[in-house]
């Protein structure tokens, strides 16, 4: 019986190598960049949040953010400046994806997913802001003849 005991021990430890929750870390240090009219703005404040939490960072600005398997939404203002909006998808980690499928079964990619171990956002994030009082043409209703224009 002991040697069953101990031969499921070692399976279990050599499934879960392949997995991302093990061998690699659940946060991400990401780079943050604003633009505004082709030119970097400075000094925006950032708020980026996922489902693991909330994160504060002023542009430019590196943020250590825990990762997660969803998305992560960034808002972006500055006073007199402007203000933007985006939003990121994480990606599988390749190494992890290809370890769990060999050596888990899936059970290695389901634990990952579940705390993000496995997934990355891009390095560098850039959010494209909009001048304060500025319309947004793409999103806004066409206007009616006789609609007036404030």
């Amino acid at each position: 019986m002991a040697i069953f005991l101990r031969t499921g021990a070692l399976a279990l430890l050599a499934a879960l190598g392949g997995c991302a929750t093990i061998s690699e870390s659940n946060q991400q240090t990401l780079m943050l960049h604003t633009i505004l009219d082709n030119r970097e703005v400075g000094g925006a404040g950032c708020v980026l949040t996922n489902d693991k939490g909330r994160w504060f960072v002023t542009s430019p600005g590196h943020v250590t953010v825990q990762k997660s398997a969803g998305n992560l939404f960034i808002d972006c203002r500055k006073d007199g400046v402007g203000a933007g909006q985006d939003r990121v998808a994480s990606s599988a980690n390749a190494s992890a994806t290809v370890g769990n499928a060999v050596l888990t079964a899936g059970l290695g990619y389901l634990l990952d997913k579940r705390t993000g171990a496995g997934f990355d956002y891009p390095e560098t994030l850039t959010v494209l802001m909009r001048r304060s009082g500025a319309r947004d043409y793409q999103n806004d209703p066409p206007e009616t003849a006789g609609t007036a224009l404030h």
